[in-house]
């Protein structure tokens, strides 16, 4: 019986195995350092929603107690509170809030500045 055109050459089955192998090898690397961005990106927006959230939370502190450095800080420590003058009850008080996200992973992180990230909440002022 014949074969479709294929022959069971053992020095060809090596060589297609040999070459594979080198494909695998070299495109790896490529492999790795998109998967690690990709988990490096996943940090960053992790870190942004973090942002959101210290600056609702300095947000209603600000507009219940006044003290809206503190909230924030228990939310995401290390970030920036910047506060506008205090309004009479029932006016808007804003809040801004900066943090700083790291990017340390490693290979990607040294090819990426770390982003300042920054988000702006307002509320009424309660008491």
């Amino acid at each position: 019986m014949r074969s479709l055109g294929c022959s069971l050459n053992p020095s060809r089955v090596g060589r297609e195995r040999g070459q594979a192998t080198v494909e695998f090898a070299l495109l790896l690397p490529v492999l790795v350092f998109a998967a690690i961005a990709v988990i490096q990106v996943a940090l960053v927006v992790r870190d942004y929603v973090a942002v959101v959230h210290a600056a609702r939370e300095a947000a209603r502190a600000a507009s219940v107690d006044g003290d809206p450095n503190g909230a924030a800080q228990r939310v995401l420590p290390g970030t920036r509170v910047r506060v506008g003058p205090r309004p009479d009850v029932g006016e808007p008080i804003t809040v801004d809030v900066e943090y700083r996200s790291v990017t340390n992973l490693p290979l990607v992180g040294a090819l990426f500045p770390d982003p300042m990230l920054e988000h702006r909440a307002t509320m009424r002022v309660e008491k």
